[in-house]
């Protein structure tokens, strides 16, 4: 889903650059929604054999395609919509506190539907009633296309294309962005997309693993923490969005390069040590504070680097391509730890690398 998402990007950012960010919102919004809930209409590898997984990675690529529909146009319609003084803060509500009320709610469904399907229950209807919920996505899509309006800075562009007429010859965004004009602006996109994006799965993606397989934390528990977890994350990517504004995107990514190279792995090893759960609860909140952080000024910083008529698909490429990389870590994560035991020594390694690539 992660290595497909460039690919929405490119079909979806054009069609945002060209037709608008709104309708662009709107089909891949509802098509994430439709895509996750048939997850929960799959049949399991001992109904259906082969078959299952090969459903579950055919519907995992639609969903990663529609996804970078959505990070395409909404990575460009809220900072396109409000005032240069607070573009920082709404990157910070879009980039990563966006996620960590989605994550909120898919906790707190976790932790309704534990409580409804309890113990071997969960594993035989709960998963499938998570995904059911994936239609609230679609539900948003089309009420948001009823209500929202399209960007005051996308209109003007359309203004001004009325304006030269339908002689002007327009370039393939693809081209352009990846061609001389833009080399050297995507190359450095993609290392702090990538570090960025890769430290957030790590430390938000990766924390039900941490919770569950090596803390040995139980379902209930877990999802109480992991929405602890959510509330910072929202808190970190606000925080530092703003601190964008005030200080600058540089200087932030500097600031939270440096934190995180120190503070991450120290996160990381602590929480595996055994102990209440009270401590695990807190670092389990640090490291989804950074996590939240860390991606915070990233948005409007891309969105800075490219013109209204390229900005959907810019933006949307630099982050998925990116961030399809730095999604592959969890797993490299999994695969270098011999034993659960290992996994809070392989995070702290992972997380100051990419702390140094992020600085």
């Amino acid at each position: 889903a992660l290595l497909v998402r460039p690919l929405g990007s490119a079909i979806f950012g054009a069609y945002a650059d060209k037709h608008g960010r709104k309708r662009a919102l709107m089909v891949s919004m509802v098509g994430v929604g439709i895509s996750t809930a048939l997850f929960g209409a799959l049949p399991t590898i001992h109904q259906a054999g082969l078959l299952a997984p090969i459903l579950f990675l055919l519907l995992r690529v639609i969903q990663g395609i529609f996804v970078g529909g959505i990070v395409a146009s909404t990575h460009t319609i809220g900072t396109e919509s409000i005032s240069p003084r607070y573009r920082g803060l709404m990157s910070g509500l879009i980039g990563g506190a966006g996620a960590g009320m989605g994550a909120l709610l898919a906790s707190f469904t976790y932790l309704v539907l534990s409580e409804i399907f309890p113990g071997d229950e969960f594993d035989v209807w709960g998963w499938r009633f998570m995904f059911f919920c994936g239609l609230l996505s679609t539900f948003f899509g089309l009420v948001m296309f009823r209500y929202l309006e399209e960007t005051p800075v996308w209109q003007q562009l359309q203004q001004a294309r009325k304006t030269k007429g339908p002689a002007v010859v327009v370039v393939s965004p693809l081209k352009r962005l990846f061609g001389r004009e833009y080399r050297s602006v995507m190359l450095v996109n993609l290392l702090i997309t990538f570090g960025g994006g890769a430290t957030y799965y790590l430390a938000c993606g990766y924390l039900p693993t941490l919770l569950n397989v090596v803390a040995k934390v139980p379902h209930t528990q877990t999802s109480q923490m992991l929405m602890y977890g959510s509330v910072a994350t929202i808190v970190g990517a606000l925080a530092f969005g703003y601190l964008s504004d005030l200080i600058g995107r540089k200087k932030t990514f500097m600031l939270l390069g440096v934190i995180n190279l120190v503070s991450l792995p120290m996160m990381f090893l602590g929480v595996a040590e055994p102990g209440s759960l009270t401590r695990t609860a807190l670092y389990c909140v640090g490291i989804a504070f950074m996590g939240g952080a860390i991606i915070a000024p990233i948005l409007i910083f891309l969105n800075e680097r490219f013109s209204t008529e390229l900005r959907a698909s810019g933006t949307g490429l630099s982050w998925n391509i990116g961030f399809a990389l730095g999604g592959t870590m969890p797993t490299f994560v999994s695969l270098f730890s011999s034993s659960p035991a290992q996994i809070p020594m392989v995070l702290a390694i992972f997380a100051a690398g990419l702390s140094v690539i992020y600085l």
